[in-house]
C-alpha cells in the first residue's frame, strides 16, 4: 500500500526518517564498556516518545532493562501498542514506561541516561537546563554516564527547510523562525507523499539552540566529573559524515553537524 497523508502514521514516519536506534545503541553500549570496563544494564531514555530506543536496548542483551520517561500519554500509548508489542514477553517485561517530567524522576542506580534527538533543548533557560542535568546526575549510580546528542553549524540558526527522500515519502525539516537575541527557534517536521498529499506540522518544536560550550559548562556545574565530545568523521570519497564518532577537542566549521556528548559522574 502506498503511503499518503491520509493513511500514514506520524510516529511511524518519525521512526523511519529520524531515528537509527541500532547505531545509537551500539555507540552507547560500546562507549560505556570502553569507559567503565563493564557492560551497562539499566538505561533510562528521557523524552522517550515511542520508546523505540528502550526496545532496542532490551534486545541488546538478555539482562538489559529499559525505562522510558515522557510527559505525552498519547505517544507512550503508541509506543506500547506498536513497539513494546513487537518484543518477546521476556523483553517486554524489561521495559517500563513512565508518564512524568524527566526532572522529577525518583529512580537511582542507573547505569545510563539518554537524552537524544536534541529533545532536552526544550529547556530554554540556564536554570531549567541545570535543574535537569542535576536530576540526571542524582539518578545515576557512582560510575554512571549521561549520553546526549547536539547539533549546530552555521546553518543551524538560519530560517530554512531541508528535504530528504525516504522510502515512500519525503521528510522535511523546517526551521521556521530564529531569534538571535534569545536563541529561541520554532521548528517543524512535515512529510509529503508520492500522490502529492502532505502532512504539515506533524511535529513542532519550540526550543533554544544551545551551543556546545554552554552545555559543557552546565554539565560541569551539575557535578559531572568529565565531559567528552564525540565528533563524526568524514568519508573521504563522499565528503559526508561516516557515522564513526570519536573523542575530539576540535571540530570542523561545517554548515551542519551532529555530535554525541558523554558526561561521567
Amino acid at each position: 500500500m502506498k503511503l499518503t497523508a491520509a493513511n500514514a502514521d506520524r510516529h511511524d514516519l518519525y521512526q523511519r526518517s529520524v531515528q537509527d536506534v541500532e547505531s545509537e545503541i551500539e555507540f552507547v553500549d560500546t562507549t560505556f564498556k570502553k569507559l567503565r570496563g563493564r557492560f551497562a544494564q539499566v538505561l533510562r531514555e528521557d523524552f522517550c516518545g515511542t520508546a523505540n530506543t528502550c526496545c532496542q536496548w532490551v534486545r541488546q542483551r538478555d539482562d538489559n532493562r529499559g525505562i522510558g520517561v515522557d510527559l505525552d500519554a498519547e505517544v507512550l500509548s503508541w509506543g506500547t501498542n506498536n513497539n513494546i508489542a513487537q518484543l518477546s514477553p521476556d523483553q517486554a517485561a524489561r521495559v517500563e514506561l513512565l508518564q512524568r517530567d524527566v526532572r522529577e524522576t525518583d529512580d537511582g542506580g542507573l547505569d545510563i541516561v539518554l537524552a537524544m534527538n536534541f529533545s532536552y533543548f526544550l529547556f530554554e533557560t540556564r536554570a531549567d537546563m541545570l535543574r535537569y542535568f542535576v536530576s540526571v546526575f542524582e539518578s545515576l549510580r557512582d560510575d554512571g554516564i549521561f549520553f546526549l546528542d547536539c547539533y549546530g553549524g552555521y546553518d543551524a540558526p538560519r530560517v530554512l527547510t531541508e528535504e530528504r527522500e525516504c522510502d515512500g515519502f519525503t521528510y522535511i525539516w523546517d526551521q521556521a523562525s530564529f531569534n538571535p537575541i534569545s536563541s529561541l527557534m520554532q521548528c517543524y517536521i512535515h512529510f509529503t507523499f508520492e500522490d502529492g498529499s502532505r502532512m504539515d506540522k506533524a511535529f513542532a518544536y519550540h526550543w533554544r539552540l544551545w551551543t556546545l560550550p554552554e552545555l559543557l559548562g552546565l554539565l560541569q556545574d551539575a557535578g559531572f566529573s568529565r565531559t567528552t565530545v564525540y565528533w563524526e568523521g568524514t568519508d573521504e570519497e563522499t565528503g559526508e559524515g561516516d557515522g564513526i564518532y570519536t573523542p575530539a577537542t576540535v571540530g570542523d566549521a561545517d554548515a551542519g553537524w551532529i555530535c554525541y556528548l558523554t558526561a561521567e559522574k
